[in-house]
């Protein structure tokens, strides 16, 4: 049984996104895949905040039919967009992530200069954390935020990259260094910095196997100066933001492997009642019954975990509390969606890896991403042992 932990108006919420998202981009999703066509994107992103979609996750600003909108809400919305589209997803998932501390952390001017556009879908953001020599070990971050306290500005200095929306995202939240002297992963902060300013540049996009469509690649900030008001939280405050962030984020995720995973799921399931071979349906072989019957598994375990860290979140559940079912949940739901990308091509056969008969070739390259963004699997794992032997602290 799937949407064993939602309820009656979640599954109503489910069927109005469904539809929206087949009206939006279904259509667009050809020339998203095949164009990189942004205008597609964009699109699809203004019609979801014309739906308001984009405001789930915040009660304030919300006022659609749900009676207490949330990240549950909003991972039924990342789930339904993967289906249809990962590259999309991670546009919106992106949106999501940066509208998130801009509520929680931004002053009222710059919350209110920034947030309504994105969630209206007008704008787009983008996060800064990733760097050349910073990845999941975010301790070794390098890009330097300095005050200077005479013109009351904060200075930008370094490059991030794999950044989601860099070139083409009208804000960017930056991480880094305030306090070189504070032990490593601390003496961190976070500001807001918007598209235009002096001194950013965008040295590179990214070419990837897959998630053709959405836009990756470097973010250069040259003595970047953006205003005291653009600080999110408190100075040295940006690590506590960023695990609000990356709990947030991996939730989301779980629905984004949910979604291309079940999408791989439907595709075998067609084929394993459709296709003959040997005188009979190729899903009366015990060879492909049996994978099917492991997908099915995977994918149930997956909607469990998901929904379980959304449903613990909108109850109140964050910080360290949250850290260990919002992990189990990308941990499971993104290495569910690559086997069951991996088994839709093997069933298929010549037709999973040929792009002229249908998105599995598709849905095998967009898959392999989800491992490693926003914490790689070796990563989550990490987390959950750290949870789970509170006596000592496991070695990475």
């Amino acid at each position: 049984m799937r949407d064993f932990l939602l309820d009656d108006q979640d599954r109503a919420f489910r069927t109005e996104v469904r539809a929206l998202m087949r009206r939006e981009l279904l259509p667009r999703a050809a020339a998203i895949e095949d164009h990189d066509d942004w205008n597609a994107i964009k699109a699809v992103v203004r019609a979801l905040g014309e739906a308001g979609y984009l405001k789930l996750m915040f009660a304030d600003l919300y006022r659609g039919s749900l009676a207490n909108p949330g990240l549950t809400h909003a991972t039924v919305l990342s789930e339904e967009a993967a289906y249809v589209n990962y590259a999309f997803e991670t546009t919106i998932a992106t949106a999501l992530s940066c509208a998130y501390p801009l509520h929680r952390h931004a002053t009222a001017p710059i919350r209110e200069r920034y947030l309504p556009s994105i969630v209206d879908g007008k704008m787009v953001g983008a996060i800064c954390v990733t760097e050349p020599d910073a990845g999941s070990d975010t301790s070794r971050m390098q890009t330097k935020i300095e005050f200077d306290a005479v013109r009351r500005e904060y200075v930008i200095s370094g490059v991030k990259r794999y950044i989601s929306n860099a070139g083409v995202a009208d804000v960017y939240i930056v991480y880094g260094v305030t306090d070189s002297a504070a032990r490593p992963g601390k003496g961190v902060s976070a500001v807001v910095v918007p598209s235009g300013t002096r001194g950013l540049s965008f040295p590179r996009r990214y070419t990837f196997m897959g998630r053709r469509g959405c836009v990756v690649g470097e973010v250069a900030f040259e003595n970047c100066r953006v205003p005291a008001d653009h600080l999110l939280g408190d100075a040295n405050g940006g690590g506590r933001i960023m695990l609000g962030m990356f709990n947030f984020e991996r939730i989301i995720l779980g629905g984004s492997g949910l979604g291309v995973a079940r999408s791989a799921f439907d595709i075998a399931q067609t084929h394993a009642q459709t296709r003959e071979a040997f005188g009979e349906k190729l899903g009366c072989k015990q060879l492909i019954w049996s994978q099917i019957a492991d997908m099915s598994c995977q994918l149930d375990a997956t909607e469990l975990l998901t929904y379980r860290a959304a449903k613990l979140y909108d109850a109140g559940v964050s910080g360290k509390d949250l850290m260990k079912p919002a992990a189990m949940a990308k941990l499971v739901a993104t290495e569910t969606a690559t086997f069951c990308a991996d088994r839709t091509v093997q069933i298929l056969g010549g037709d999973g890896i040929t792009k002229e008969f249908g998105r599995a070739e598709q849905i095998y390259r967009d898959a392999r991403a989800l491992p490693i963004v926003g914490g790689t699997s070796e990563i989550a794992r990490y987390l959950i042992a750290v949870a789970d032997l509170p006596s000592i602290k496991p070695n990475l």
